[in-house]
């Protein structure tokens, strides 16, 4: 997890790197420890008054791939100067209208034991088609608790950083003193 000045720094840095016509708004930069995901708002087709839900959809997948395509050079020379100075991979996204589509992104692997209690909750889940995959149930039940606990996460995640801050105010010696060894 990175602190909020990370983020800001990490945020400003794109923001400053980024060419000026690359988004309308830079709308997200996240990061976790393998990756900072970038994500852009862009121009909304211009489409004829009255145009059918199944046009506006077709024309906004068709402007986030032309999107894609047509920016493939400036983004990927962008993300190697951030995964050098970041040690991190880039992935990338867009907004567009009520679009929102990420390109190539890190699905990290994540191992975990879980007990036959557990386990009979992931193999109901693809049993019953909702998941492929225990793995595909694991993180099907991430996105749902992601989902409805938002509030929760952010309280704990700031928590999670005044916690950081107050290490990083710590003393500076390398061991600490035992009690009654004061002079």
């Amino acid at each position: 997890m990175i602190t909020s000045e990370q983020h800001e720094k990490l945020r400003g840095w794109f923001a400053g790197r980024l060419p000026d016509d690359l988004f309308e708004s830079l709308t997200e930069v996240r990061a976790d420890r393998e990756e900072i995901t970038v994500v852009g708002r862009i121009p909304e087709p211009r489409l004829a008054e009255g145009a059918s839900d199944a046009e506006k959809e077709a024309a906004l997948q068709a402007r986030v791939q032309e999107f894609r395509e047509r920016t493939r050079e400036a983004r990927v020379e962008v993300a190697r100067e951030a995964e050098h100075r970041f040690r991190k991979k880039v992935s990338w996204g867009v907004e567009c209208g009520t679009e929102r589509a990420l390109f190539t992104h890190v699905a990290a692997p994540v191992m975990t034991r879980l007990r036959q209690p557990e386990r009979e909750v992931l193999d109901t889940l693809v049993a019953a088609g909702v998941a492929r995959s225990r793995s595909d149930a694991l993180a099907w039940c991430v996105r749902l608790v992601q989902r409805h606990t938002d509030d929760w996460l952010g309280e704990l995640r700031e928590s999670l950083e005044h916690v950081q801050k107050v290490r990083s105010q710590g003393p500076d010696t390398g061991t600490p003193e035992a009690p009654g060894d004061e002079e």
